[in-house]
């Protein structure tokens, strides 16, 4: 994964996004194991869903979930939900089965 530190993207207030695979990380942003493993799970989302239908996938989850949750929807976006359930095992992409998103999928 390609490491792109800026001051640009991500907007100010986050420390890092996850575009087509690439991370783009604020200048001031320490990269901890966890972050970076954190995105890579992103990564592979990215990738299983074509990098477009992740991000059309991710917006409608957004969306649908901030009717339900508010503030918190970003927190109950399944595939945030994979990211940062298991962003502490740092072998998880390496066992990690095709579409795990999804049992995280919950409306």
């Amino acid at each position: 994964m390609k490491i792109i530190r800026n001051n640009v993207i991500p907007i100010k207030g986050f420390s890092a996004i996850n575009i087509f695979g690439i991370l783009f990380v604020r200048k001031n942003t320490i990269l901890s194991d966890r972050l970076i493993n954190h995105e890579r799970i992103h990564t592979c989302q990215i990738r299983e869903m074509l990098f477009v239908f992740f991000y059309i996938f991710y917006v409608i989850e957004w969306f649908v979930k901030l009717f339900r949750y508010g503030k918190e929807s970003y927190f109950n976006i399944s595939f945030e939900r994979e990211a940062y359930s298991n962003e502490t095992n740092l072998m998880y992409i390496t066992d990690r089965k095709l579409f795990s998103w999804i049992k995280f999928l919950m409306i």
